[in-house]
């Protein structure tokens, strides 16, 4: 195997400075399109209204102009970005950063939109006062209509230069920029910020792509135009690219709108499909930002909730679990009749002394496995309460069913006979076989959260408990696996080859109790006589 190359720390610092450099370049189009524009006004407006000198002086000026202003607000954007570069890095590595200058770095990266659009702003203003000035300079008089038509042909540049510098830094910026300084916060966290709201941004483009050329076209048709012959050019000029201005815009726009949009949607379809790991990784500096936060916490709250409910649901049973998240949480309870099963390991406590504390554990999980599988995957029952070697469940408890009583027969029958196998397996290991004493019940009982204000456990009490309960400690006496009442029995609606056995006294009970069994082929109806042991 050929070993791997180590990572070059230079490829990283590289790729930092790109992407710097590209968020640098982003106003550059916009700048030229304002120049242009600019420009074409000036040829076309201005020129006509200046004397040859007047000319000379305009053209020398916009010269020095170049020359000295804007490189200068060009020096200054460059500052403003590349300073970005150490803690870019200090992030992107893993470099230990201090916060005030993880702050200050964070705020400026949101603000870099706000910065192009001050020092272009400032750079485009200023050329007013710098050509009017210059101009009135010269000894020959100067057309009123010069310094009106020098303010719109700048305006309108600078407007165009300024939009759409803005927001093509903030696109730029939001997708090169804020991975590194933001991660998995949400930029609209920052404090000191200042991120153009949706309503903000909306009014700069209908100001910039609407307002501003239908006052130039006004403008243009109260003054007197100094080119007649081609009177109709600029107007027309000016018209597309006002549209051309606002479909760019527009779509700069919606580029900003549509992402995260469309991760929302996406993530909520997720959401609504089950899949509770998705997440909006979309970073935003504007009201989009508390949005995909509130919507992350929301699917995190949904997935702890619903791992709390499978957590809830292993410790109290689906079942329960269901019942008691569909109910009230307070205390309380209605009567209703169901079908209660008892059941417990034959002499497991003793037997357990001759085992190590992993083989009882073993043992006990490997038989509590196969039998909740029966009482509640193949049965619809619910084991309500693991009682050390045995459980509780309850039959007739969250549905409509009338036949829990066949239910909690037909389970028991199951686990007798998954018992058999289980043995077997036992056997196959060197372990002792288990014994099994099932005891089934069926009348009314009280179910709902018992308990008090501070604990409660869903569980189902009364008599019927009680008695099913006593039945199930009558199979060891009468030596057989499972027992069901007179009342069970009663409660049956299908057809069941039942063994009536000796009527038992049981505890808690003033009259004896009658119960029946399953009989097994090898064995005769007297199988559960109280003489057997």
């Amino acid at each position: 195997m050929s070993q791997q190359e180590p990572p070059n720390p230079k490829t990283g610092q590289a790729s930092e400075f790109m992407r710097l450099a590209l968020v640098a370049a982003a106003p550059v189009v916009a700048q030229i399109v304002g120049s242009a524009f600019n420009i074409w006004y000036n040829l076309t407006q201005v020129r006509p209204l200046l004397s040859e000198s007047q000319h000379e002086r305009l053209v020398a000026t916009i010269s020095v102009f170049n020359v000295s202003i804007y490189p200068a607000a060009t020096v200054v954007w460059l500052w403003v970005v590349f300073r970005l570069l150490r803690p870019m890095r200090q992030m992107t590595d893993g470099t230990e950063i201090n916060t005030r200058s993880r702050w200050r770095a964070r705020q400026q990266v949101i603000n870099l939109p706000w910065w192009i659009a001050g020092i272009g702003g400032i750079a485009w203003l200023s050329c007013i006062p710098a050509l009017i000035f210059s101009l009135q300079q010269l000894p020959e008089s100067l057309d009123g209509r010069v310094s009106t038509h020098l303010a719109i042909s700048i305006i309108l540049g600078g407007m165009i230069a300024v939009t759409h510098g803005f927001f093509a830094v903030e696109l730029v910026s939001q997708r090169l920029l804020f991975p590194a300084f933001f991660g998995d916060v949400q930029p609209s966290a920052t404090r000191g910020a200042l991120p153009l709201s949706l309503r903000g941004r909306g009014l700069v483009w209908s100001v910039s792509a609407g307002v501003c050329p239908i006052i130039s076209l006004l403008l243009l048709h109260l003054m007197p135009d100094a080119n007649h012959e081609h009177a109709f050019l600029f107007p027309m000029a000016v018209g597309i690219v006002a549209i051309v201005f606002g479909l760019t815009t527009a779509w700069m726009l919606g580029r900003l709108y549509s992402e995260p949009v469309r991760e929302l949607q996406r993530a909520a379809r997720d959401v609504a499909e089950g899949d509770l790991t998705t997440r909006v990784e979309t970073l935003r500096a504007d009201e989009f930002g508390p949005l995909i936060s509130e919507f992350n916490k929301m699917v995190a709250g949904l997935r702890e909730g619903e791992r709390l409910r499978q957590t809830f649901g292993l410790h109290v049973g689906r079942e329960a679990a269901r019942q008691i998240l569909a109910s009230d949480p307070g205390l309380g309870g209605v009567e209703q009749p169901l079908t209660v099963m008892f059941v417990d390991i034959r002499n497991f406590t003793s037997s357990s002394s001759t085992r190590t504390p992993q083989q009882v554990v073993s043992i006990l999980n490997e038989f509590l496995t196969e039998m909740v599988e029966v009482v509640e995957q193949k049965h619809g029952g619910m084991v309500n309460k693991y009682l050390g070697d045995g459980f509780m469940a309850l039959f007739g408890i969250g549905n409509d069913r009338d036949d829990h009583a066949d239910a909690a027969l037909q389970a028991g029958a199951d686990m007798v006979q998954r018992l058999g196998g289980l043995n077997h397996s036992f056997a196959q290991r060197g372990l002792a076989p288990l014994g099994i004493g099932i005891g089934i019940h069926t009348g009314v009982a009280l179910v709902g959260s018992i308990g008090s204000a501070s604990r409660l456990e869903f569980t189902a009490i009364g008599d019927t408990v009680n008695v099913a309960s006593r039945v199930e400690s009558v199979t060891k006496r009468l030596g057989v696996s499972l027992l069901i009442t007179a009342a069970t029995r009663r409660a049956l609606s299908g057809e069941w080859d039942l063994v009536e056995c000796e009527p038992q006294e049981v505890k808690g009970v003033a009259e004896p109790v009658v119960t029946f069994t399953l009989p097994k082929a090898e064995e005769k109806n007297d199988v559960c006589h109280s003489d057997f042991m």
